[in-house]
């Protein structure tokens, strides 16, 4: 019953040759759907950031938490399916490069509910572990 309920965008086809959400120019199959489809794993902390905005915008609950740190991980995300996911901004990184065991990423986080705009700025914090990136947390820099 709680796919029927979800947005279009949570259950609309998003095809490989389709836009990726997380607007790095790329196609989905180039940028965040080769992790979040194809099994690949980030390089970067950055790529990490990027396919979480995008599962996001898919309502991927299984690839947040697959991407969350295990000792961070919540036991439910609460997605909500009335959001609609407008556009992501990257404004700095700080290590999270390939060889790097962890990095920062700022950005900006836009989307809608209801018709009302609001904004996500948080600066999150990533670690590498065995060759795969988690996602650990955030601080909010304004809601």
């Amino acid at each position: 019953a709680a796919r029927s309920t979800r947005s279009a965008a949570c259950t609309e086809v998003m095809r490989m040759s389709d836009p990726c959400p997380c607007e790095s120019g790329l196609d989905y199959a180039a940028c965040c759907g080769r992790f979040i489809d194809g099994g690949e794993k980030p390089e970067t902390a950055e790529q990490l950031m990027r396919s979480r905005y995008t599962a996001y915008t898919r309502c991927n609950g299984d690839y947040l938490k697959r991407t969350w740190h295990p000792t961070r991980r919540p036991g439910i995300l609460g997605l909500d399916d009335k959001v609609r996911w407008l556009g992501l901004k990257v404004k700095r990184t700080e290590k999270g490069g390939a060889d790097d065991s962890e990095g920062i990423v700022e950005f900006v986080a836009r989307y809608k509910i209801d018709g009302r705009g609001h904004r996500i700025h948080e600066v999150s914090r990533f670690v590498k572990e065995h060759g795969q990136w988690f996602y650990v947390d955030g601080e909010m820099l304004s809601k």
